[in-house]
């Protein structure tokens, strides 16, 4: 079983999204998974709410994630994806302890870029697999990133983080899905939110295998902290 913590302390980092456009791309009958609502704020609940299916199933969390990611490997979920607060709180520590990859979303601000660093030593001192993920972009134009993500990418260089190649945009079409309980794929599966999702999600796939030691570690956006 694999475990993808979303972690900042940063608040409206994009933690619930990012959760809850992965885990609609990601859960099918043949490969269940489970979320875990672990902020107070109840983001992603209000989602599966929405979502009105139960698909994915969703559990609620206010102190201790341990105890749900033991029953969701007894019962054979293969993922679980695992929302938490915009702090450094006991609840956030005990679900980067269950973590197999822990995923920090950031946007591309020196606010953003920042506190991620308090996060990055948390998972460095539980010997965690981390990536940073800039989220809330501004699109690319002919191709090439706005200078501000790469400023962002300069400034995470310095930290020594892993960072994901890629960029997830601010898209109306995140939002909007989100509106109707949906993930970007089912809401408009050939738009550039749904492809940027999907990338994100062929990377964070790519490291879990790398982790597991079932690939190369090509292609792979996390290394083992030291």
């Amino acid at each position: 079983m694999n475990v993808i913590v979303f972690a900042s302390r940063k608040g409206g980092s994009g933690k619930s999204t990012l959760t809850a456009h992965l885990a609609a791309h990601v859960h099918k009958p043949s490969r269940p998974c489970l979320l875990v609502d672990a902020d107070p704020q109840g983001s992603l609940t209000l989602w599966h709410k929405l979502r009105g299916t139960n698909e994915p199933p969703l559990k609620t969390a206010n102190r201790s994630v341990s105890e749900i990611v033991a029953a969701a490997k007894r019962d054979g979920y293969e993922w679980v994806f695992i929302d938490t607060p915009p702090n450094m709180s006991a609840v956030v520590e005990d679900a980067v302890r269950n973590a197999t990859m822990v995923i920090i979303p950031a946007r591309p601000g020196v606010f953003d870029v920042n506190a991620v660093q308090e996060t990055i030593q948390t998972c460095r001192s539980a010997r965690k697999p981390y990536a940073v993920v800039l989220n809330g972009a501004p699109a690319l134009r002919e191709g090439v990133e706005s200078r501000i993500v790469t400023i962002a990418r300069e400034a995470l260089a310095k930290f020594r983080a892993p960072v994901w190649s890629g960029q997830i945009t601010n898209r109306a079409d995140l939002l909007l899905a989100l509106g109707h309980g949906e993930g970007a794929q089912e809401y408009y599966s050939e738009g550039r939110a749904a492809s940027e999702i999907s990338r994100l999600w062929a990377a964070i796939d790519r490291s879990v295998k790398a982790i597991r030691g079932s690939a190369s570690a090509n292609g792979a956006m996390h290394k083992q902290a030291a």
